[in-house]
């Protein structure tokens, strides 16, 4: 549960964070939302998935699966926000995506603490 609280907390962070970031301010929210949301749904899918009886290989298939998902919406919101905005996005957007995969990948190895593997 620890890193579901963080990675919420964290998003909220980048969120307000990128809602102060002045002239920029939409594509640096885009990118922003766009990380937060899609770590809250990959912990806590994680979170889920370990508790099935997938365990392990269910919390790193939907860390794969939200891999992925994520490529894909970096990629149309660099075209939605154009030129003038893909600089801030992209900032906004994998700044976040480098704490969230830490916590991520923290939760996963404790999961190998507990006894379950992959």
């Amino acid at each position: 549960m620890k890193f579901q609280i963080a990675t919420i907390a964290t998003a909220v962070l980048f969120v307000l964070a990128a809602a102060l970031s002045g002239e920029h301010r939409g594509p640096a929210l885009a990118g922003a939302a766009i990380a937060g949301l899609t770590a809250v749904v990959s912990i806590l899918a994680m979170g889920r998935a370990t508790r099935s009886s997938l365990g392990t290989k269910g919390a790193l298939a939907v860390m794969a699966v939200l891999f992925l998902v994520r490529l894909v919406l970096v990629g149309v919101g660099t075209v939605l926000v154009g030129r003038a905005g893909a600089v801030p996005f992209v900032i906004a957007f994998f700044v976040p995506y480098f704490a969230f995969t830490a916590f991520e990948g923290a939760f996963l190895h404790s999961l190998r603490r507990l006894g379950t593997t992959a």
